[in-house]
């Protein structure tokens, strides 16, 4: 069997280092799969996608498209163009794609056009915002995927409600998989330990959160990186007052994605030491992101993929947007949704802080996703 796995974005890299890790598992079993990689170029900073596959072990792109920097439509559409040309030349059994990215829409339409096979991991999620570029790539996706991994039973019923699945008007087939983040997460927990730079001995940031006697202060974690944030600037700097007002209990670590600086700067935000206690750090590696997580107090976010890695080290989550696709983490107490005024920002970081989620339940999985995907796939 034969496998072009398309990745373009960081979630993507690090999904797909858990897939091909089962590949090869399956593989000295006598699966005979090969994979290879396509990577759009869609993340093309050092920083956001070279460190992942040299860390994570991930098999080096067979080819790079070098396609980036573009609006939603041209960037797009290159992708498609340039994912076509591969496809001819390789003619796989089945395509591969992950989350809700423009690479992913790409990889959809391209595989689907030449009648190839699409298997989309993570399938299923709604936000029911269609005002999201990545719900309109994400339904877009399940809707021509021949088979779809979801996640979480609430997926299947998603995508169920939308007439896809087996004995439905697109007759799919839908997979309950468990989500392959958290094979990610409880794999490289322990690399984490060992290679992340976040708290080295004598880092800036370890000397900043560091308590009497040194003992490590409580901190939060917050990321921001949705262009429905970062693109409005009243959505930014109401984030930037909330993130502000927290610094007044606790610490606050935002690793700067380069995009959100860049539009940050634009808007007139000043985030070089203008607010005491909120520690502005260059994008980390997925060891660190793990590390920073496990150690936190709590998660603020705009991010998908870190409302669930909060989930899986017991971290209380407030979720910087209108909605989340992870409505599981809102039933179990675990994610409060705020969205972007400084108000509701400051209030929710109160509430979180008294919260007591079930983290003893079990919404993704047993850590086995990646393997039952590749079971499947190699059926």
């Amino acid at each position: 069997m034969k496998l072009i796995t398309i990745v373009g974005a960081r979630p993507q890299f690090i999904k797909a280092a858990a897939v091909s890790r089962a590949i090869a598992a399956a593989n000295e079993a006598g699966a005979g799969i090969t994979e290879k990689i396509l990577h759009t170029g869609q993340h093309y900073d050092d920083r956001m996608s070279r460190v992942f596959f040299t860390q994570m072990g991930i098999p080096d792109p067979a080819y790079n498209l070098g396609v980036n920097s573009l609006g939603h439509g041209a960037m797009t559409g290159r992708m498609m163009e340039g994912i076509e040309e591969v496809l001819q030349k390789e003619r796989p059994d089945c395509v591969l794609i992950y989350g809700d990215t423009d690479s992913t829409l790409a990889g959809a339409l391209a595989a689907v056009k030449m009648k190839i096979k699409v298997a989309h991991v993570e399938a299923g999620l709604r936000s029911y915002n269609r005002a999201m570029p990545e719900e309109i790539n994400r339904v877009v996706a399940d809707h021509v995927s021949d088979i779809l991994f979801c996640p979480t039973k609430i997926a299947i019923r998603n995508l169920e409600a939308e007439g896809v699945g087996p004995g439905l008007v697109n007759p799919a087939d839908v997979v309950l998989s468990g989500d392959v983040m958290y094979d990610c997460a409880m794999y490289y927990a322990s690399f984490a330990k060992e290679q992340a730079q976040a708290f080295a001995p004598g880092s800036d940031l370890a000397r900043a959160l560091q308590g009497p006697g040194g003992k490590p202060r409580d901190f939060v974690l917050a990321t921001v990186h949705r262009a429905e944030n970062t693109d409005d600037p009243t959505r930014l700097a109401g984030i930037m007052e909330g993130l502000r007002r927290v610094c007044g209990t606790m610490p606050v670590v935002l690793p700067m994605h380069p995009r959100t600086r860049k539009l940050a700067e634009a808007a007139g935000l000043n985030l070089r030491g203008a607010i005491p206690g909120l520690h502005v750090v260059e994008p980390v590696s997925y060891f660190d992101m793990l590390l920073l997580t496990s150690r936190c107090r709590m998660v603020m976010t705009d991010s998908g993929g870190l409302q669930k890695e909060a989930f899986f080290f017991a971290k209380p989550c407030v979720t910087l947007r209108d909605e989340t696709e992870w409505k599981e983490l809102q039933e179990l107490g675990a994610n409060l949704v705020c969205g972007a005024g400084p108000d509701a920002i400051a209030e929710s970081f109160g509430k979180m802080l008294e919260a007591k989620p079930d983290f003893a339940k079990k919404p993704y999985g047993n850590a086995d996703a990646s393997a039952k995907i590749v079971a499947y796939l190699a059926r």
